[in-house]
């Protein structure tokens, strides 16, 4: 029994060496990881609510780890040149994305397809949040709930615009969509992140946004700007007297967007695996958990982490959204 006990630890430690190897990384890197400070790339600009996720994520990473998590903000094209970063990356484990529904699913869809596949150039390592998004419009606008939004958007058909975090994004996808159901057709202004759009949007610059409830809440709390609707199928206890869209009559109409942590393709399995155990320790962590829900996001619960679970979680993403993504008619820009 000992001794087969020991050709397994052999087989084992053969099997790490061949894949970090076959990822030019040498089996006591894979072994050692982390032995330097991490990047973790967001794919907005800094003040937006990935940007917020992302930093509260990478303090307590770091803790576990015993290696600092930077966080590099790349904005632009919806977070596709972040994931092409990525994607293209040394696969050593020291450079990660904090990707979401637009970089990994929507990006997939768009008449001009991102330069990566998502499905086949990342290692998913962890789903880490899901939360909603709240139609939020200037206060120059004379509109109070979702039908009045409705009934004035189609009485000013061309008139009005709204604003993204940048183009292919989840604010975007969220308005073309709901613009879609709608039956209007809308300036779009595309921003290399959620914060300046946001700012425009309190300023009266630019008319509404479909916005992620991290950023949104605080603004519609303080009056900076007017919440509509929740595009999510339940209400928030963030913003609780803020009605859904279902609520409001548009039935089945749910845009919630989820993140999730990436790593380039071929990223040694211990160093998934290590990164995911990390993650895990970190969504369980109750200062951790308590920022998250404090910004709207919903905990993710043990059987919805891991790598299995969010490799199977993308395609079917991918397969949810294709026919309402082609249906809306969007455009890449």
């Amino acid at each position: 029994m000992a001794k087969s006990n020991a050709w397994a630890r052999v087989r084992l430690i053969s099997n790490v060496a061949g894949v970090a190897l076959l990822a030019g990384i040498s089996p006591g890197q894979a072994q050692d990881y982390p032995n330097k400070p991490i990047t973790m790339v967001v794919p907005f600009a800094a003040g937006g609510p990935s940007d917020v996720t992302g930093r509260i994520l990478a303090q307590r990473l770091g803790e576990l780890l015993g290696q600092q998590v930077i966080i590099d903000n790349v904005g632009g094209a919806g977070g596709s040149i972040a994931a092409s970063r990525i994607a293209k990356a040394v696969p050593d484990g020291y450079q990660i994305l904090l990707g979401n529904i637009g970089t990994q699913v929507w990006s997939q869809l768009l008449p001009k397809k991102a330069a990566y596949d998502s499905t086949v150039d990342f290692e998913p390592v962890s789903l880490v949040t899901n939360g909603a998004r709240v139609l939020v419009v200037s206060k120059a606008m004379p509109v109070s709930n979702l039908q009045d939004f409705m009934a004035y958007a189609r009485a000013n058909q061309g008139k009005l615009n709204y604003a993204s975090a940048g183009a292919g994004s989840a604010s975007h996808i969220g308005c073309v969509l709901l613009n879609s159901v709608m039956g209007v057709k809308v300036t779009h202004i595309a921003y290399r992140g959620a914060g300046p759009a946001m700012q425009d949007i309190a300023g009266g610059r630019v008319d509404y946004m479909c916005d992620a409830i991290s950023t949104a809440a605080p603004q519609v709390q303080t009056g900076a700007v007017r919440g509509i609707a929740l595009l999510s199928g339940s209400r928030a206890a963030i913003l609780p007297d803020l009605p859904t869209a279902q609520e409001q009559g548009l039935k089945d109409f749910d845009v919630s967007v989820w993140q999730g942590i990436f790593l380039p393709k071929a990223t040694p399995q211990p160093i998934v695996q290590r990164l995911a155990q990390a993650i895990d320790t970190t969504l369980d962590t109750p200062a951790v958990r308590e920022r998250l829900e404090g910004l709207g996001d919903d905990h993710i619960k043990p059987e919805r982490r891991g790598p299995a679970f969010l490799a199977g979680f993308l395609r079917s993403e991918i397969a949810k959204w294709d026919a309402p993504i082609k249906a809306s008619g969007i455009s890449s820009e």
